[in-house]
Order: structure tokens, then C-alpha cells, then sequence
């Protein structure tokens, strides 16, 4: 099926890495543990979660929803939209057109 997009995708990706980063156990998935996680810069921690980014992407093309930590990031086809819910119940709507 694959993830339709109207957006330029730089675009989609820096709010979905913003989204991203608010879920605080994020390096869960990343299979890193906590203090490992600490030690890297913000910087560095951003480039990581921007790397995570495509593969997600790429994911709910099939998956209509990836687990991430204790948040989630979920493909709604009907309203080209990606949904992430960080830790605490928080939703980030990203629109994909």
C-alpha cells in the first residue's frame, strides 16, 4: 500500500522527529539503554530519531501502527495523516498533504 504524501517529505520528517523525540523512552526502541541514551548530545539524539524516521515511514506503508517506547505512531489513510502519541497520552497530528 505504502504511505501516500502530497508534502515535501523533509518536511513531514523534521515535525515527525519532533513528535518523535517528546515519547521519553524512545531509546526502548532503539534497543539503547537509558544512560546510554543520556551521554548523547540533543543534537545527536535527534539525528538518531530522524534515522528512525524513514524506517517508520517506510513501515506503515504495511503496519498501520509501530510501537515506539511507550508511545505509538499510527498511519490513518483516510485522512493522510500520521498520528504519534508520546508518553503521557500527548497526540502530534502530522499532515501528509
Amino acid at each position: 500500500m505504502g504511505v501516500k504524501f502530497g508534502r515535501e517529505y523533509s518536511d513531514i520528517q523534521k515535525e515527525l522527529t519532533a513528535a518523535i523525540s517528546k515519547i521519553t523512552d524512545v531509546h526502548v526502541f532503539l534497543e539503547m539503554e537509558a544512560a546510554d541514551w543520556d551521554l548523547l548530545a540533543e543534537d545527536e539524539q535527534l539525528e538518531c530519531i530522524g534515522t528512525l524516521t524513514d524506517d517508520l515511514f517506510y513501515a506503515l506503508g504495511t503496519e498501520p501502527v509501530c510501537h515506539v517506547g511507550s508511545g505509538s505512531v499510527r498511519y490513518d489513510h483516510e485522512r493522510h495523516v500520521i498520528i504519534v502519541r508520546s508518553s503521557g497520552g500527548l497526540a502530534t497530528v502530522i499532515s501528509l498533504i
